[in-house]
């Protein structure tokens, strides 16, 4: 036993989701158009230099490793899902644009509760110094039993929180992305840090039963990346955790045999960062010139990049 004391969370003072003011819903979500037609003079009017050169080399990279079934791997950070991205995410796993999905938790979190209660993304100072940040009830008690069933069933966390949500579908306000994926059979995988996910705040956490199920999807992701000529790997909106999560996976994937030739990878963030630079662009290019770093909101790039893919797919 530790000769330190813990913070009782048995203690804590939690809340109805339902009563707990938040800054997304269901109006403020995208809604992707399906036709490409009105969107080529735009696309093929872009110029050819930096930026929009680097987003035309993405899509076609995509549309290739999709025509060749080669992996397309997506990571993706919580603010993705905030700023209303999902119903897009959700067309590019039925249009056959993912044969994976890597996320943190707080994007785990931010799908679960717009599929299931049509709001997601609270007020953190205004609740944080009532003591009410991070004390939904109905959040916690979602991701953490669907952690416990991971590690009891051997499912990774990804994939146990997908099937719950799509045994709930009936109750989706929201598509969910976890859910569509574990609909469509793409591995979701969610890597987790200990302590930066509001579920974690909770009494039913199980530091042992999340460390089970996200450490499984670590070794899915890292299999995944056992194809790797060819593959395409974008990162949207993580710093930290998804672009070391990926550079260790990719290590693995090397030392067991992998082949870096053709790999393609790509960030897409409204800045630069130290991470998302090297583990993702540089650091597996190993001097390649098929790393992409794209600047710009996610609200934007990804829609016009998503467009951009239903063009190029269309084209011989």
């Amino acid at each position: 036993m530790s000769r330190y004391e813990e913070a009782d969370l048995s203690r804590v003072r939690r809340v109805p989701v339902g009563e707990r003011r938040s800054k997304v819903d269901p109006s403020l979500l995208a809604h992707p158009p399906t036709e490409a037609d009105s969107f080529a003079a735009f696309w093929d009017g872009l110029p050819g230099t930096l930026g929009a050169a680097d987003l035309h080399a993405l899509a076609r990279a995509i549309v290739r490793a999709r025509r060749r079934s080669r992996p397309l791997v997506w990571m993706f950070g919580a603010h993705v899902i905030k700023v209303g991205l999902g119903p897009l995410l959700v067309n590019l796993l039925r249009e056959g644009f993912a044969t994976l999905v890597a996320v943190n938790g707080a994007f785990a979190i931010h799908d679960a509760e717009l599929a299931l209660w049509g709001q997601t993304s609270e007020e953190v100072a205004e609740e944080l110094h009532a003591g009410r940040f991070g004390m939904a009830r109905e959040t916690a008690d979602f991701l953490n039993t669907a952690a416990r069933e991971a590690a009891d069933r051997g499912e990774g966390f990804g994939e146990a929180l997908g099937r719950g949500l799509a045994e709930r579908r009936s109750q989706w306000v929201t598509e969910s992305v976890l859910g569509t994926c574990y609909e469509c059979g793409v591995p979701a995988t969610v890597h987790v840090a200990i302590g930066t996910d509001i579920v974690h705040q909770h009494p039913e956490f199980s530091g042992e039963a999340t460390g089970s199920a996200t450490a499984r999807d670590f070794r899915i992701l890292a299999r995944h990346l056992e194809v790797l000529a060819g593959t395409v790997v974008i990162n949207v909106g993580s710093a930290v955790i998804l672009p070391e999560v990926f550079l260790k996976a990719l290590s693995v994937a090397i030392n067991l045999g992998a082949a870096a030739d053709g790999l393609v990878t790509a960030t897409l963030d409204f800045q630069k960062h130290y991470r998302p630079m090297f583990n993702v662009v540089r650091r597996p290019q190993a001097g390649r010139d098929q790393g992409y770093y794209i600047i710009g909101h996610h609200e934007i790039l990804l829609p016009l990049l998503y467009q951009g893919l239903l063009l190029e797919q269309g084209r011989t």
